[in-house]
């Protein structure tokens, strides 16, 4: 009888996936033919950048409870690392991100040894020391990264024939990476590196005790997560032509935090809707713009107070509520 039970909560999992999958490849393509203002094309893509730094960062936050206050350096890495290539040496942008990626991935390799032996508040405090040295770097060092005054001439990417000057095109490019990162990220959380990482959050010595490599386990998903903010990078400088310090401070990594947060920690799906929340209110509070950290607190304080497991789950949550108090 638990057999069946499992075989069929497996299979019911499954459909829901699928389902999910359908409904967002759906909107994806729909959304690329039929929304004509450049300008939304313009937002849908900046929530697709924002969906892959999202779950990049769900997997360090939310999966393995480690803190991090500094993501948007990785983020500048990726961008800084293809815009000073392509602009200033005129390497090919593909090229380039593969080395951006892996420039990303080295220095999150090195700066994560040291630093994920810290927890909770103090790793905190790493992650934003670290952070802002490259936010500092990238401003200073302005015969390379063109300083304040921020690096212009990145090229438009393109592949063969196809140019992704269009706003349509690129849309559906990150949205396709989208996609393909969501799987990636849904099979990591199935697997049993998931599950590692699930009881990593839950408490690090009872999973220390049964045999989990945790120092290992944290660094390889800290430098998977720094990866992800790089390719996110990647996109946002090609896409923009023009990067700037401001995108890459203390605000963008507080703001990355405040999507996983507020979708719901430990759930790709929450990420996602997270991403979508925090990218469209700043566009319809134009109004609150020099209170944007004021805004994204309350925001969090709310959330965590109210619905505690994010917006998602306190939705279902709220939704499920509702049908029991029909059904009595």
């Amino acid at each position: 009888m638990t057999g069946n039970h499992t075989a069929e909560s497996a299979t019911a999992g499954k459909t829901a996936t699928v389902i999910r999958y359908a409904v967002l490849f759906t909107v994806v393509l729909m959304a690329g033919a039929f929304v004509e203002n450049p300008y939304y094309l313009q937002v849908l893509t900046f929530i697709g950048l924002n969906v892959i730094l999202a779950l990049g960062l769900n997997l360090l936050m939310g999966y393995a409870g480690q803190i991090s206050l500094g993501h948007a350096a990785f983020y500048g890495i990726g961008a800084y690392g293809t815009g000073i290539l392509t602009a200033n040496y005129g390497i090919s942008p593909w090229a380039a991100l593969i080395l951006a990626v892996l420039l990303a991935v080295i220095i999150a390799y090195l700066v994560g040894v040291p630093t994920l032996k810290l927890s909770g508040y103090y790793l905190g405090m790493g992650t934003l020391g670290f952070g802002m040295i490259v936010h500092i770097l990238i401003r200073e060092w302005a015969s390379v990264t063109g300083g304040a005054s921020g690096l212009v001439g990145i090229p438009s990417l393109s592949l063969g024939a196809i140019s992704f000057e269009s706003p349509r095109n690129y849309y559906l490019l990150v949205w396709f990476t989208v996609l393909a990162v969501i799987e990636i990220c849904r099979r990591i959380v199935c697997s049993r590196m998931g599950r590692a990482l699930r009881s990593i959050h839950d408490s690090e010595n009872a999973s220390r005790a049964v045999g989990v490599n945790t120092s290992d386990l944290k660094l390889k998903v800290f430098v998977l997560s720094a990866a992800l903010a790089a390719l996110a990078g990647f996109f946002y400088a090609h896409f923009v032509s023009f990067i700037s310090p401001e995108s890459f401070g203390f605000i963008a990594s507080v703001r990355m935090v405040t999507m996983v947060v507020i979708g719901g920690m430990a759930s790709i799906w929450g990420a996602l809707f997270g991403a979508v929340l925090l990218t469209v209110l700043p566009e319809v509070l134009h109004s609150f713009a020099d209170f944007e950290m004021v805004v994204y607190g309350m925001i969090l304080i709310t959330v965590m107070i109210f619905m505690p497991q994010g917006l998602t789950r306190g939705v279902i949550d709220i939704y499920e509520r509702s049908k029991k108090g029909k059904l009595q």
